[in-house]
């Protein structure tokens, strides 16, 4: 599609893998992969930019990034988002990712992302595309019997199942506000499923300043709610 450039080095290597993360829910997907990209030291080869994106740029001390970026290191490809995908043209930007991934060894496609329960156990979903995949996964995560899988990463693992290419979906179980605990719990999954040893501690202290922010918050809400309403506070009309 010419309104979606992906302007990138060609990946290097065979049976290459690809993680996917997307702004969602909790942020999951972002978060995670972004820890990883920086831990690991990823190098950046490519952006993909779109006319359909917000018109924003994105700025990393002073410097400034593309909305959505790809890195490799060794056999691993990352593409991280920092821009939502409008539902509109989820299957435009997920065709044209997969369309230049198909013309590269890939092996296997991973897309991470969250998912909103009632529950706070930080439980990680998994989905594949085929039963190979969903092997892969049986052990390590929660396998989801039933159910739909919206936005860029329902879009993406469609594409990859009309496609027949093995791709999985990891969901980690979220809250609608940035989770790094979920994200957490996302990579402890991909450290087994590929020995990538990226510490998660640093995203559990992410976790913990956001959740004392948040319940800070919720205290100055209750005692301004406790607070009783004086006359002179009111503003009069007439």
């Amino acid at each position: 599609m010419d309104d979606i450039r992906i302007k990138s080095r060609d990946p290097e290597g065979d049976d290459l893998v690809v993680l996917l993360g997307f702004p969602g829910s909790g942020l999951v997907g972002s978060i995670a992969l972004s820890h990883m990209t920086g831990e690991l030291e990823f190098q950046h080869i490519g952006n993909i930019t779109s006319k359909f994106f917000p018109p924003l740029a994105m700025m990393v001390d002073g410097i400034v990034n593309a909305p959505m970026r790809i890195y490799q290191k060794d056999r691993y490809i990352i593409i991280i988002s920092d821009v939502p995908i409008h539902p509109m043209i989820c299957y435009e930007v997920a065709g044209s990712i997969l369309g230049w991934l198909s013309q590269f060894p890939v092996s296997e496609v991973v897309v991470v992302a969250g998912i909103v329960t009632t529950d706070a156990e930080k439980r990680v979903f998994g989905v594949a595309t085929n039963t190979p995949g969903l092997d892969m996964i049986r052990d390590k995560t929660e396998i989801l019997p039933m159910g739909s899988i919206t936005g860029i990463a329902g879009a993406i693992l469609t594409e990859c199942t009309v496609d027949d290419v093995k791709a999985i979906g990891l969901m980690g179980e979220s809250v609608n506000a940035p989770d790094p605990r979920a994200a957490a719990s996302v990579m402890a999954v991909l450290n087994e499923m590929y020995a990538f040893n990226v510490s998660i501690d640093p995203l559990i202290e992410q976790a913990t300043e956001i959740e004392a922010s948040l319940q800070q918050m919720a205290e100055q809400v209750e005692q301004a709610e406790q607070q009783p309403l004086k006359k002179e506070n009111l503003q009069m009309y007439g």
